[in-house]
């Protein structure tokens, strides 16, 4: 259970320019973070942070999300050994999304063995083409 005490989010001025950190969570009690690559700048991953991921995140400096398909904790690299030790993390002007900027450790992000989750294109422009679209891994 979380002991981070949150800012109040009845004050649309305090949330977009105070700074008392107070996220929005959505109504499972989660709230959308994107990971990058504090050298290259690359979009690592998405992924969801409850209250609990959060504190851990603060406490640790790890980076820890809520997984929604096994609905608990998740401590990225526990087991794999492919740790992101946070080096900045931020919240938009709404306090609706997080940011994290990670050193990611072991040099592959995504479960299925990429450096990034996001290794494919969706190729765009297309127009009158009712076949299904095709990824280009990038």
């Amino acid at each position: 259970m979380s002991t981070i005490q949150f800012g109040n989010r009845s004050d649309k001025k305090a949330v977009e320019e105070g700074l008392l950190f107070a996220p929005k969570f959505d109504d499972r009690g989660l709230i959308p973070v994107v990971a990058t690559c504090v050298k290259s700048g690359a979009v690592l991953m998405q992924a969801w942070m409850n209250a609990e991921a959060i504190e851990r995140t603060i406490a640790t400096g790890e980076a820890h999300y809520y997984s929604r398909s096994r609905q608990e904790l998740w401590h990225k690299g526990a087991t794999s050994g492919e740790l992101q030790l946070v080096k900045d993390f931020r919240t938009d002007c709404d306090q609706d999304s997080l940011w994290l900027l990670v050193e990611q450790k072991g040099g592959k992000c995504c479960h299925v063995g990429y450096p990034s989750c996001f290794y494919r294109s969706i190729p765009t422009g297309r127009s009158g083409n009712d076949a299904p679209v095709s990824l280009v891994k990038a």
